[in-house]
Formats: structure tokens, C-alpha cells, sequence
């Protein structure tokens, strides 16, 4: 593979690009969804190629293709696309310096999931939808797991030979309760599934024949609760809706393609000013977060990004104040900022951007039952439901599953579709209570988009309870 990757890198030089690298890419994905003890569908998938960026003057030019007999020949065309781009030129093109590696890097796994039997996984599938139809009053049970397992051989002209093996897993289950005018769902680990780097020991450790029945009856005991009445309190969020919440908020806004106007798609552009950087206050003194891709088992965690740059932590706030960016070697160093390796693709037949690692807040000394007990009139929302975010990431609203009343410092009546708005730094500046590490998980986003042609990127951020002094909550859509 390495030699595909090196013919692609030749070829494009050969044709006149002054840099080209090249990723090839063989992906093995496996999912299996089960509704009502029903296999619905097990399917199970390989894709290999080569892409290769070229860059001409201060354009680039990118190429792809599955047949990796023709990857000189796609190296040539990556060149003769970024020549004809260069004929409109724009400003010269740098790169941020980065170590030149020969290295190697695999996801610390236990247990490969590709090597546990379908049947197992079927059974496991089968067996919690059982579960959660057994509770009275349960009219859908879904439950799905996923497997990814990546190989990825990079070169550049610059000299970097990588080799990545990267293993990922995750899947979830709810619960759909009906009743005569609506519907209610729960969801286990969140309501996307909960995805990780590791192997099958993922879903083993989530243990969901333990979750099953308890999901059901909220489902069920939802249909009757009380809603949630407009009014401004305490919101406590649980860890998976404030991993959304980081994700839509700040790991967007971030990006430095979108702060530099290079990109729009999918989440629009941000409101922070370059000029503003180390200065501008994002947040509350809780608020200090990294994007770490270093972090074991999170989803968002890898050894190099797909320009050879190593992965690393960057702070994004520290005390409250935004002092970094999610960038790649040609946006940092028109920024001046050193390359945080945060440029990947879905796949080999995508180019390369600026994405989130893993995004997430550092561990308070709090515990979730502190926080109730330091609450006198507040509301606890957990698993996401809805989202809304304007275009600069600035204005939300967010909807989850389930809430509790929280009041005098106990957890009170159920709640029904809670909702919660605000404004992104506001919001952030009322943090005033957050979770310890023990309470910590790295919730995983298996299905963020950006881009056009769109790509999906597997991201983390790390949370848990976290309170909010005097948010607006249950607003009607």
C-alpha cells in the first residue's frame, strides 16, 4: 500500500504540483439493526482507493479513485486539477511545519469485533428489544450496533510515511412508548448510540441487557408525566446532552476554516474574530476545554491526521477564554498559530478538513448529587432530542428526552419534552457547577457532517452534569 501511495505522490509531482500526499484507505465497516426481536438488516461492507491532493501555486487540486493501479495516474490528474484552479491565483500557499515521521500507530483494542460471531451479536440485539417490549404499553424496541475498522497508509513529498490501524464500535437501543394523542422514546447509552476507539469490550462494558427494562418504563411513564412550563431556573444537564452541547456550540464555532470564511456548509460560518483570540470570554472559570486526540477510547482519538500532523491536545478555553482553534497546517499558518492535526476525510475519496477530535470540558470537583443538593429550583435534562443552532453558532435550542424537577435540593416529578434556550457565551458564563472525573465519559458523535460533497466525522467530548444558573426553559417550538 505503500507503494500505491508513493506512485500517487510521484505522479503528481512528475506532472508539475510542488507538494502532494496521498492516503490510501481500506475501511471494513459491519452494522446490524434489530426492531421488535426482528433482524431487520446485517450488513457488512469493504472499501479501498487512493486520494491524493496536489498543490500548484496556491491551489489545490484532489483526486480519488478505487482502482490502486492507477494511482500515478491519479497522482497526474490531482496536478493537472489544481494547474487549472491556478490560473485564477489568490495568495501564496504555506504550510505550518510539522515532524517529518516514519510511524505507526493501532487503536488499543481487546477484542475484535469483526472476530465476534454475528449470531452473538444478533442474540445480544434480539435479547434487550425482548426486554424492552415486555414492559406494557412499549410499541417499538430498536437496537443496532457498528464496527469500523480502518487502515489508512499515508506519504508526502515532504517525507512522512504513516501507517494507522483504527478500530471503533458502538451501537445503541430505545424505547417507543404510545399513547392516544403522542408518542415517547428513550434512548440508551444517547440517542444516537454511544461510539468509541475499542474493540467489541465497548458494547460489553455499556452492559445493555442492564438498561433495557429501565429505558422502557420511562418511555412508558413519560406518556403521563407533567409538562415542562416555561419559566427561567437552574438547568442541570446530564454528561451525553452536554457533550452535544459543547459539539454544536463550541466545537463548531471553532473551526478555523469557518472563522476564516472557508467553509459554510452544514453549520454555517462562527462568531469568533481571529483578533479576539486569547481575550474574549467564552465562558464562566469552569469552562477550560481541550481538543485532545490523544484521549484512550474516545471516538475521537487516532495517532496522526490525515496531513501526517501527530495527534495532540490544544486547549480551546482556558478559564472561561477562548485561546484556541481546531486547525490544519495551511489555516494555521495564515492564522500564525501552530497546526493542531485536526484535518481528516471520510475516506480515501474525500479531501481532507478541518475537524473536531475530541472536544470537551476538563473535570470539575463537583458530583451530580452535590449539584441536586445545591439546588433549590432548577430542572435536570438528559439525552437529547431535538437541536437548533443559527448559522454563527450563537442562538439554540435544544430539546431532551426526559427531565426531573429538581427542588430544595432533591430530585422531584418526571417531565416531559423539557426544552432549553439560549445564547452560546451567555450560556457558557452561567456555568457554575460542573461534574468530577469520576462521572466522566467521552460521549461519542458518530455522524457529524460538514462539507459539500457532505463527509461524516466520528468526534468526542467529554462530559459530565454540569448546572447553569438561570437558563430559560421549556419553551414551546
Amino acid at each position: 500500500m505503500f507503494d500505491d501511495a508513493t506512485a500517487a505522490v510521484e505522479g503528481a509531482l512528475a506532472a508539475g504540483a510542488a507538494y502532494a500526499d496521498a492516503r490510501v484507505v481500506v475501511r471494513k465497516q459491519e452494522t446490524i439493526s434489530v426492531q421488535n426481536q426482528a433482524v431487520e438488516s446485517i450488513d457488512r461492507s469493504e472499501q479501498a482507493g487512493v486520494g491524493i491532493r496536489a498543490l500548484v501555486g496556491s491551489s489545490w487540486g484532489f483526486f480519488a479513485t478505487a482502482d490502486l493501479s492507477a494511482a500515478q495516474r491519479a497522482g497526474e490528474r490531482a496536478a493537472e486539477i489544481a494547474t487549472a484552479s491556478a490560473i485564477v491565483a489568490g495568495p501564496p500557499m504555506e504550510f505550518a511545519d510539522v515532524a517529518i515521521v516514519d510511524a505507526t500507530y493501532e487503536t488499543p483494542h481487546r477484542e475484535d469485533a469483526f472476530s465476534v460471531s454475528q449470531s452473538e451479536k444478533v442474540d445480544l440485539l434480539v435479547g434487550v428489544t425482548k426486554t424492552m417490549q415486555d414492559v406494557d404499553g412499549i410499541a417499538i424496541a430498536t437496537g443496532n450496533l457498528t464496527f469500523y475498522d480502518t487502515e489508512k497508509w499515508f506519504i508526502s513529498s515532504q517525507g512522512h510515511r504513516i501507517h494507522q490501524h483504527l478500530v471503533e464500535s458502538g451501537g445503541g437501543m430505545d424505547a417507543t412508548a404510545l399513547g392516544e394523542a403522542e408518542s415517547q422514546r428513550r434512548s440508551f447509552p444517547q440517542s444516537f448510540g454511544q461510539y468509541e476507539t475499542g474493540g467489541y469490550e465497548v458494547i460489553r462494558d455499556w452492559d445493555f441487557p442492564n438498561n433495557a427494562q429501565r429505558i422502557a418504563e420511562e418511555a412508558v411513564a413519560l406518556l403521563t408525566a407533567d409538562e415542562l412550563e416555561e419559566q427561567e431556573m437552574d438547568l442541570i444537564l446530564e454528561g451525553s446532552q452536554l457533550g452535544l452541547q459543547i459539539h454544536e456550540s463550541v466545537g463548531h464555532a471553532i473551526e478555523l476554516d469557518r472563522i476564516l470564511g472557508w467553509e459554510a456548509a452544514f453549520a454555517g460560518t462562527s462568531h469568533l474574530q481571529l483578533e479576539t483570540l486569547g481575550s474574549f470570554q467564552f465562558g464562566s472559570p469552569l469552562m477550560n476545554i481541550t481538543a485532545d486526540a490523544t484521549l484512550p477510547g474516545a471516538l475521537g482519538t487516532f495517532g496522526f491526521d490525515d496531513e501526517g500532523t501527530a495527534a495532540q491536545s490544544v486547549d480551546i478555553t482556558r478559564e472561561g477564554v477562548w485561546v484556541g482553534v481546531l486547525s490544519g497546517r495551511d489555516s494555521a499558518a495564515i492564522a500564525g498559530l501552530p497546526p493542531g492535526g485536526m484535518v481528516r476525510a471520510d475516506g480515501h475519496g474525500r479531501l481532507p478538513m478541518v475537524r473536531m477530535t475530541n472536544v470537551g470540558l476538563i473535570p470539575g470537583d463537583s458530583s451530580f448529587d452535590e449539584i441536586i443538593a445545591d439546588t433549590q429550583k432548577g430542572v435536570y435534562m438528559a439525552t437529547n432530542r431535538s437541536w437548533s443552532i443559527d448559522d454563527r453558532r450563537l442562538n439554540f435550542q435544544f430539546g431532551t428526552e426526559i427531565a426531573w424537577e429538581v427542588k430544595d435540593g432533591k430530585l422531584g416529578r418526571m417531565l416531559k419534552n423539557p426544552t432549553y434556550t439560549g445564547i452560546g457565551p451567555q450560556f457558557w458564563q452561567s456555568l457554575d457547577r460542573l461534574g468530577g472525573p469520576d462521572e466522566w465519559v467521552h460521549w461519542g458523535t458518530p455522524n457529524c457532517g460538514k462539507g459539500q460533497p457532505m463527509q461524516v466525522a466520528h468526534t468526542g467530548h467529554s462530559a459530565g452534569p454540569a448546572r447553569f444558573k438561570n437558563v430559560r426553559v421549556g419553551v414551546g417550538a
